[in-house]
């Protein structure tokens, strides 16, 4: 028998398939157009103007119009090295962004996406759980992987430059189209529901991206500009010989129609109420986020003028210093934003307290433990003028309410125990904010009561004022941070509480019950700034009576 003949050549392995790159920018595109984009159809199937063929209508091409633009923003990107890492990308900013959309009714615009820049790692924990697991996973590492493995066909560059081109083209005519054929539709519902263009996931990301890289071109970020060069102090009205000690205390998230003094259902705020202190029940904020709102409250410029600023001026804290005063920082949460760069600051929530911190951070009281000898450290040629001490809370800082608050303070149960907001009760989740609220109260008496034991030697005050609101269901939004143009009234509407020592009503003249009467006028966080230099009778050209909260009160 003849031998088989071994010497042909060896059978080599099939040729995966390659892909052309096209298919993969389109299918990624399609994916985060539709899957990527499930809070904006929920918001489009919750209108009650939107209804039949016309809804079905608007909801296709405006998928279809999402999906061109990301193929025309994908072509620029596709190439060997670049297509797959980009497209990654964009399926896990999508997946995040779909996330945090569906969960807490929240959209990605630009202050909120500079709000997610400056959370510290105490804070992003609170907002991980399972669901947002499950949900990065479904929506943006299981396509990314199938992207990454996906071989492409390879062609010379100038073919491949003739093909780009053309997907470019066809992106932008498939939303050209897509535009034209539901213009009237979309037209009329992006102008009566503007928070819609805050949905349009992950376009909503990178234009807000966009806009935080490219304010150093809007905004001298590298020129600090002085106010107050003039600033004195005048002469106390009273006891000369006390000098004033004011304690700033800012609030995080608070809202005002959750306190008690403000006409609250729910007596949350007892301890307050036995000290004598007048609350105005009419105060709005400078934004919904801390990041807009506590810079702007420091600032003399007011909500109108503060975002659009050409230049970074000096705040409030560098006036009382440049004034001769006393000025610390106490921080209990995430930094003061730039507000106390130029004066004494520290940071309480590394705190080692066993009956007041655990896990990474501390209870408010934190900030109280120590505070007599952290003020005698400062300058005593300062201390002798005056002192302010500015407090940053903890406060009721979401979606983790149910740490904000020591179990003696848990009045109001069950409460919810989720970062998962939706998965609670409306009622859980309102206990759970609501007991923040029952603390902040008991840590503001306890700061009254640590300045009344002061009054010996200084004439001591306290002012309190929340930085924004929040959100805890209403309407299916939760949390804060909307633009303020939509946002509702919960993220908007704060506290503002003061207690004058009858020493500090002497030397600053001001008359509670003045005040009392007039606990409706409207007032906002572009007094705050003007209110708190005339408190401590600071005298420069930059104050205006006309914003100073007391002024009518004082004599």
């Amino acid at each position: 028998m003849a031998r088989a003949d071994t010497t042909g050549p060896v059978p080599t392995a099939r040729e995966p398939r390659r892909w052309h790159p096209a298919w993969l920018v389109v299918g990624a595109s399609a994916w985060m157009a539709s899957a990527g984009n499930v809070a904006l159809w929920r918001a489009l199937a919750g209108l009650d103007s939107l209804r039949g063929p016309a809804a079905w209508l608007l909801g296709i091409a405006l998928g279809v119009a999402i999906a061109g633009a990301l193929t025309a923003l994908l072509s620029l990107f596709a190439w060997r090295r670049t297509l797959k890492p980009v497209i990654a990308f964009l399926l896990l900013g999508a997946a995040v962004g779909a996330h945090f959309m569906l969960s807490y009714g929240v959209v990605l615009d630009p202050g909120m996406l500079t709000n997610t820049l400056q959370t510290n790692s105490r804070e992003a924990l609170d907002l991980l759980d399972l669901r947002f697991l499950a949900t990065l996973l479904l929506l943006g590492v299981a396509p990314a992987v199938v992207v990454w493995r996906a071989p492409l066909q390879r062609a010379p560059a100038g073919r491949r430059i003739l093909q780009n081109l053309g997907l470019l083209a066809g992106g932008l005519a498939v939303v050209v189209a897509s535009l034209l054929l539901a213009f009237q539709p979309l037209a009329s519902t992006m102008r009566n529901h503007k928070a819609l263009r805050y949905l349009i996931n992950p376009l909503n990301s990178l234009y807000s991206l966009g806009y935080v890289a490219a304010k150093p071109l809007r905004r001298d970020e590298t020129t600090l500009l002085p106010i107050g060069l003039d600033a004195t102090l005048g002469a106390p009205a009273g006891e000369a010989g006390k000098p004033p000690l004011l304690i700033l205390v800012l609030g995080e998230t608070a809202r005002s129609d959750h306190f008690g003094l403000n006409g609250y259902a729910r007596d949350t705020t007892p301890e307050l109420a036995r000290e004598n202190v007048v609350s105005f029940r009419n105060a709005w904020s400078c934004g919904t986020s801390t990041a807009t709102s506590l810079p702007c409250i420091f600032s003399h410029l007011g909500r109108s003028d503060f975002e659009d600023r050409r230049h970074n001026h000096e705040g409030l804290l560098d006036v009382l210093h440049r004034a001769g005063l006393a000025v610390l920082w106490i921080d209990n949460q995430s930094g003061c934003k730039g507000a106390c760069d130029r004066v004494p600051e520290v940071q309480t929530w590394t705190e080692q307290d066993p009956a007041l911190c655990s896990g990474g951070e501390c209870f408010d009281e934190i900030m109280l433990k120590g505070l007599g000898q952290r003020l005698a450290q400062l300058p005593a040629e300062r201390r002798a003028r005056g002192v302010v001490v500015v407090m940053h809370q903890m406060g009721s800082h979401g979606p983790a309410y149910f740490k904000r608050s020591p179990p003696a303070f848990k009045r109001y149960t069950p409460e919810c125990t989720s970062v998962a907001l939706q998965e609670c009760t409306a009622a859980q989740v309102v206990n759970a904010y609501d007991n923040t609220i029952a603390y902040t109260d008991h840590f503001l008496a306890a700061t009254i009561g640590w300045l009344k034991r002061q009054e010996d030697h200084a004439a001591p005050a306290l002012l309190y004022v929340s930085d924004h609101g929040e959100s805890l269901g209403e309407g299916n939004l939760y949390l804060h941070g909307l633009p303020y143009a939509i946002a509702p009234d919960a993220q908007k509407h704060v506290p503002w509480i003061t207690w004058l020592s009858p020493a500090f009503q002497q030397r600053s003249g001001i008359k509670p019950a003045c005040l009392r009467q007039r606990l409706d006028d409207p007032l906002s966080h572009d007094h705050y700034f003007h209110s708190v230099l005339g408190l401590l009778d600071v005298q420069t050209a930059v104050y205006q009576r006309s914003l100073d909260a007391y002024a009518a009160c004082a004599e």
